[in-house]
């Protein structure tokens, strides 16, 4: 099988969290769109849109997994990605996070209900310089693809929240074919699944995955990788995921790797 790549570029058009964890009334985000968010909106979308496919989202949710691959997405206030979460955490949390504060009401007593103030944590759509945001990563499409993914991203919500319009984006201009993985490393498109070729101390920047067979060798943090998935119209979110035990983006590996994307956009040894 081989693999085209397509850089892509959205445009953030409101707020977005892609949940990472709570602490206290906190709703902590990702600094990033990792691959299962991606494959989700995108497998609700194409769904929805092509009838005949039959609204079977699990189906749908194979198909993406086979026919397409991920990078992550980052932040950007530009085409490049200049500012990696892990490189200047501060000066990016300043740049590209905000955060909104609600409560649910005690309507009888006209005040908050009682163990209901919480925050979440966004990234913005304008950075506190005014500057507009975007999320910047790379689409694979297989050999044969037919699944209509490029009319899909300028319809696309990501991450939670998306009653309330947060994670709205829109495609800033059309794909475009690309060579390398953000113009840092090389890419392999001829095997099962593309492959990025990473040299000694270099980035991971995505998932890795940390046990197994297809384990990378790299120093960082290692993170239990969980999620909920919709099987169906009418459940959705309700079936957890199996959780992967991975290396967390930013990770650096020892020495140089042939790395494969695989499904969702988690990295793992090449074959």
């Amino acid at each position: 099988m081989s693999w085209n790549a397509y850089r892509v570029m959205l445009r953030l058009q409101a707020p977005m969290h892609v949940g990472r964890a709570k602490l206290g009334n906190l709703q902590i985000t990702r600094p990033y769109v990792h691959g299962k968010a991606l494959w989700g909106a995108l497998t609700a979308r194409i769904t929805r849109d092509t009838p005949h496919l039959g609204q079977d989202y699990r189906a749908v949710g194979k198909q993406v997994n086979r026919e397409l691959a991920f990078s992550y997405f980052y932040p950007s206030t530009g085409e490049r990605v200049d500012l990696w979460p892990w490189d200047q955490p501060e000066r990016f949390a300043w740049l590209f996070l905000g955060s909104y504060a609600s409560t649910a009401l005690n309507y009888t007593h006209q005040a908050a209900a009682e163990g209901a103030l919480h925050e979440t944590e966004f990234i913005a759509p304008t950075t506190r310089s005014g500057e507009p945001v975007y999320l910047v990563g790379y689409i694979f499409e297989a050999q044969g693809c037919t699944l209509p993914w490029q009319q899909a991203l300028q319809h696309l919500q990501l991450g939670g929240e998306r009653t309330y319009g947060w994670g709205r984006v829109s495609l800033h201009k059309a794909p475009t074919p690309a060579s390398q993985l953000f113009e840092r490393y090389a890419l392999d498109l001829q095997g099962a699944r593309p492959v990025v070729t990473l040299q000694a101390h270099d980035a991971l920047l995505a998932h890795g995955r940390a046990v197994g067979d297809r384990a990378i060798s790299a120093t960082g943090r290692v993170v239990p990788l969980v999620g909920r998935e919709t099987h169906d119209a009418r459940a959705h979110g309700r079936v957890p995921s199996e959780a992967i035990i991975c290396w967390e983006p930013g990770s650096t590996v020892a020495t140089g790797e042939r790395i494969a994307i695989g499904p969702y956009g988690i990295w793992e040894a090449a074959k």
